[in-house]
């Protein structure tokens, strides 16, 4: 009863949805409870406004924002500023009620310094955060704001927030599907449907019901199936249509991403975690210093022994000192500096604390297309009836060259399928008509089917082998050579290939371009080319018959026959070999050159290269009598496979093409597994084809050896999942689904994930993982706004770079306090110290306390947080989940650093207050001069730490010390400028922080204190050096008994969000 009630549950949607898709238009009608004429009357005003107020706005249910007094609570919901504002409040009090007016100034200044201390820290806290929870807005704004709809038998416009179930809408070529619909009118109507469903290739939609196979739930039909469906926020891509509004508001597809998004929480980093953990340790530490401090002042103190009020005061002095003000603004510009070195380098953090996550990532899962891989279709080889060629896909020069002849290149089946038929091969591949689930295949040229024979060995054996023809094998062949061979694939093309080959300004199929691409940078010029050959005549491309022929006026180079021209025919390559007769002879054109064709040969590398993941293209050409063609003759394909000859064509080679891993990954990928990091490939792709991206980036190894479908992943139980994960690290023909149980499995096997998403259908995956990773070129809003990271150039590598970044960030904070702690501790126990040795007063004041805290913090403290990483840093494994920010060495080192500097603080004060050098000065004078020695001695010491902080093992005393951080001089520099203005500028130094100036005897206290802290700092870590040598876990990497060890996972750690199952009908393009 007092359960949580899930959003819109008393929305009539919730128990009136049908499954559409499986019904007829006429079906359709009569289920919503609306007249016959509805097609051509739509609703009647008063039918819309009464469903209107039935069914709600067609808007998504936004989740509950913090408001600015909620984040402002946030930040100050601290024990640690409790204590300030404790201090601050006794401060005021005192301000008011004294009769000292050096006493109210002193109170109100403490005041004032609290309150911006305080104030400093949340802004900066919530400025950082900045708009971190916008996926909801990035939904609604993806919607639709007008539509065009038939009301009252007219054609109105309306506001897409009033579209209401049973609404007849009216859709054109651009317009954006204002909610779900039921099709009951179609024209060449195509949706771009790649933010809901991952598939690129607009799909085109019908109006006939979808039959369903008997027993099957219908709502387990594929959405890429439901062709007589359109989405919401979908848009159409080409044609118009007709169509009933069946869904509205969350209860259509894109409402059901909206809801997931809203469910998953935002998972709280380690890091804040432990800052919380510190600050209640802290919080106890110091009301037993405050209560220590007390006691000693009001029962041993002769300044303060009895005097109730002044022991108070003197043991607020020490919550103020050991309170560290300066922490929590320099843990947030060590995060503010990382995100921003981090996105010079196109990696761009939303949420600070997520920086931390990156360096304990242990498993890095990763789209394949755009992020492992270029993300552009290329010709990797070339096969001719003698050779093998490969091509530079990588080049940036238009030189012959990139084509060498490398006959050791796919020479032989991949291992997975050395003993598969040419059928079983088929099936896994690139080149399967199948698709992939849901989905019409994007790839048109596949093959129908592959009988390769018995002996493939045999087979792939050319026929009759030339070593030096047309050129010795490691040569490249010369321009016209390559003309020649590949003009097929240029001339046979209606493609635009873009701006310097690139992507930018291209138009048409992404396989054909491919060829284009490497014409043009093996130095043809398409556009001549095109001019010099204008088609005569041609046979579109049909997925009927899957090839596509046009006809040209022969060139020189093609030693046409008079009276002859020239087809070029490209195809499927199963469907080419069965209509070629001849094969052109190393692939060189002319009738002299042709040879009967080989067909095992050429079905056997078929196999061969669509075991590597290729999609395989065949190139044919033949010539044909002027007086059989008719210039500008749209020919049927009888032309090709109906001719009365029969076989007629001559094969001239088989295009490999695949989409080539980017070559800074492969690299990027080594260091990750060098960092104790696995990489995982998620991709929608075919299995040999992400086995194969697989081999070539090194994911896929002996231990790793084999990839997984979706489609078995979907057959496996949440304990089969879970063995699964920790044994794959390729997962093809994955749905978003899988994408979100990878990530629940490998999170219940105690893997802390990063897992890479580009669409809408991404957006849950990315919540769940532990840290999101978006595309910034061609990512959804939706998917970016649930992410806590962007990738600018959608790059891989860039994520292992990032994950060097989160480590020098976990180890800079380590830095931090390291620096920032001891200081904090030295002051609270120089007041405690002072008082046990009987010095006359505090060693150092309230304001100078404050003073030191926070310029400290952001000073010497910076120097660390934006210290750059230390060699060695990813040859290390992640760090363990559960692992304290304070480990035993360095809580050693944080004791060690305290007791240096409270030693060298209250004994050079206790020196110089009762040495016979300033007897004859006042008593308000030695105080004063004892402070300012004291005060110098804090804040030089705490440079000596910072400066043996700065490197964890490396010897500080080396020229390093003030080189790699321009920081680390420069606030040395600012430190002591400020501290000598301090010490010796009238008025400030008195009536201000109650000191006065030093003179040399002085100042030798300052700087042999200094020579000591330095000094045995560096002793220390020589130690820890020596004990690393022997094997001892001076890094703190290891889970001791004072770490956080993590609980077994239970029953609910692969549980999915509610409604997830949807997303299993939608697929992967990655």
């Amino acid at each position: 009863m007092g359960g949580k009630q899930e959003v819109g549950a008393d929305n009539p949607q919730m128990t009136e949805q049908s499954p559409w898709h499986t019904m007829t238009i006429e079906e359709t009608i009569k289920q919503m409870g609306l007249s016959d004429d509805l097609p051509k009357a739509g609703l009647s005003t008063d039918e819309a406004a009464s469903r209107l107020e039935k069914y709600g706005p067609n808007s998504m249910t936004e989740k509950v924002k913090k408001t600015l007094l909620q984040r402002i609570w946030h930040h100050i919901n601290n024990v640690l500023v409790y204590v300030l504002i404790t201090v601050a409040v006794v401060s005021l009090i005192q301000a008011v009620t004294t009769d000292n007016s050096d006493t109210r100034f002193t109170a109100w200044f403490q005041v004032a310094l609290i309150v911006s201390v305080i104030t400093l820290n949340t802004w900066i806290g919530i400025y950082q955060e900045g708009n971190a929870e916008k996926a909801a807005d990035a939904l609604k704004n993806m919607l639709s704001t007008d539509a065009r709809v038939i009301r009252g038998g007219k054609e109105v416009m309306i506001p897409a927030g009033e579209i209401v179930p049973g609404d007849v809408c009216l859709l054109g070529l651009g317009d954006k599907l204002p909610s779900d619909l039921r099709l009951i009118s179609v024209s060449n109507l195509a949706t771009g449907e790649a933010a809901l469903t991952g598939e690129s290739v607009p799909i085109d939609k019908m109006t006939d019901a979808i039959p369903v196979e008997g027993g099957q739930d219908p709502e387990h039909v594929p959405l890429g199936d439901r062709k007589n469906m359109c989405y919401s926020a979908t848009l159409v891509a080409q044609g118009s249509g007709i169509g009933i509004a069946i869904a509205t508001g969350d209860f259509t597809q894109i409402g059901t991403i909206n809801r997931l998004v809203n469910q998953t929480e935002s998972i709280k980093t380690d890091v804040l975690k432990q800052i919380d953990m510190v600050s209640k340790y802290l919080f106890i530490c110091i009301c037993t210093m405050c209560l220590a401090t007390f006691l000693t002042a009001f029962f041993y103190a002769e300044e303060f022994k009895g005097k109730v009020l002044d022991s108070i005061n003197i043991a607020l002095v020490c919550a103020v000192a050991m309170v560290p003000e300066g922490l929590e603004a320099i843990v947030t510009l060590t995060y503010s500096y990382a995100v921003k070195v981090m996105a010079s380098q196109n990696a761009i953090v939303r949420a600070l604390p997520a920086v931390e996550t990156l360096g304990s990532v242990t498993v890095i899962c990763s789209d394949k297309t755009g992020t492992l891989t270029q993300n552009i279709m290329s010709l990797t080889a070339f096969v001719t009836s003698n050779a093998r060629y490969k091509n530079n896909v990588d080049a940036a020069e238009r030189v012959p060259v990139n084509f060498v002849r490398d006959d050791t290149y796919l020479v032989e089946r991949a291992k997975q399928d050395f003993k598969k038929s040419g059928e079983e091969i088929l099936a896994a591949g690139p080149n399967n008509p199948a698709g992939r689930r849901g989905h019409d295949p994007s790839f048109h040229f596949t093959t129908d089917s592959l009988h390769t024979s018995e002996n493939p060995d045999q087979a792939a054996k050319v026929a009759s082998p030339d070593d030096n023809f047309p050129v010795k094998n490691g040569d490249s062949p010369t321009k016209d050579w390559i003309l020649s061979a590949l003009s097929c694939g240029v001339l046979c093309s209606k493609c635009v290939l873009g701006e310097g080959g690139g992507r930018d300004g291209e138009i048409g199929n992404p396989t054909e371009l491919s060829i284009l691409r490497a014409s043009y940078f093996a130095g043809v010029d398409i556009e001549e080319l095109k001019n010099d050959c204008p088609i005569v005549a041609e046979v579109p491309f049909s997925s009927d018959y899957k090839f596509m022929a046009t006809v040209h006026e022969p060139t020189a180079a093609d030693n046409a026959p008079a009276g002859k021209y020239v087809a070029y025919v490209k195809g499927a390559p199963d469907r080419m070999v069965k209509q070629c007769k001849f094969q052109a002879k190393g692939g060189v054109a002319g009738e002299e050159n042709v040879e009967p064709v080989n067909e095992d040969y050429w079905i056997e590398q078929i196999a061969i290269l669509s075991s590597h993941g290729l999609r395989v293209l065949g190139l044919c050409r033949a010539f044909v009598d002027k007086d059989q063609i008719k210039a500008g003759e749209q020919l049927g394909r009888e032309f090709v496979d109906g001719r009365p000859e029969g076989k007629w064509l001559t094969m001239v080679g088989l295009c490999a093409i695949m989409d080539p891993p980017r070559p800074e990954c492969v690299q990027a990928i080594k260091e990750a597994h060098g960092a104790g990091v696995r990489v995982a490939m998620i991709t929608g792709d075919h299995k040999d084809t992400a086995t194969a991206i697989g081999h070539m980036l090194g994911i896929v190894d002996e231990k790793f050896s084999e990839a997984v479908t979706g489609p078995e992943l979907d057959s496996m139980s949440d304990e089969e999942i879970r063995k699964c994960v920790l044994e794959h690290n390729v997962f093809a023909r994955a749905s978003p689904q899988n994408k979100i149980r990878i990530v629940k499995a490998l999170q219940a096997e105690g893997e802390v994930t990063s897992m890479t998403g580009d669409g809408v259908n991404d957006a849950p995956a990315l919540k769940a993982a532990n840290m999101g990773v978006a595309m910034g070129k061609e990512g959804t809003d939706v998917a970016r706004e649930a992410s806590e990271m962007i990738l600018a150039d959608d790059n891989f590598a860039t994520i292992v770079y990032a994950v060097k970044q989160g480590r020098v960030v976990w180890d800079n904070l380590r830095k931090v306090l390291l620096v920032n702690t001891p200081i904090n501790n030295a002051q609270g126990l120089s007041v405690l110290l002072g008082l046990l040795v009987k010095l006359p007063n505090t060693p150092i004041t309230a304001i100078q306390i404050l003073y030191s805290n926070f310029i400290c913090a952001v000073t010497l403290g910076f120097v660390t947080a934006i210290e750059p990483a230390e060699e060695g840093i990813m040859s290390i494994p992640p760090r363990q989940v559960g692992k304290r920010l304070i480990g035993r060495y360095l809580f050693l080192r944080i004791i060690l650093g305290t007791c240096l500097l409270t030693g060298c603080v209250v004994a050079s004060a206790y020196l110089v207050y009762n040495n016979s050098r300033y007897e004859d000065r006042t008593e308000e004078d030695k105080l004063f001069l004892m402070r300012s020695v004291a005060f110098n001695v804090l804040d030089f010491g705490a440079m000596s730490v910072m400066m043996s902080a700065r490197f964890a093992y490396n010897s500080s005393v080396h020229p390093r010390v003030v080189k790699g951080n321009p920081a680390a001089v420069g606030s040395i520099v600012i430190v002591t400028v400020l501290q000598l203005a301090l010490t010796y500028i009238p008025g400030l130094n008195s009536f201000v922080f109650g000191m006065q100036g030093m003179d040399g005897f002085c100042w030798i206290f300052v700087i042999v204190s200094m020579v000591i802290v330095f000094v045995v700092m560096e002793i220390e870590k020589g130690i820890r050096r020596s004990l690393k040598a022997s094997g001892a876990d001076t890094d703190d990497r290891e889970v001791g008994v004072f770490d956080a060890h993590p609980e077994p996972a239970g029953a609910d750690a692969m549980k999915m969000p509610k409604g997830a199952s949807k997303l299993n009908l939608q697929e992967l393009n990655h």
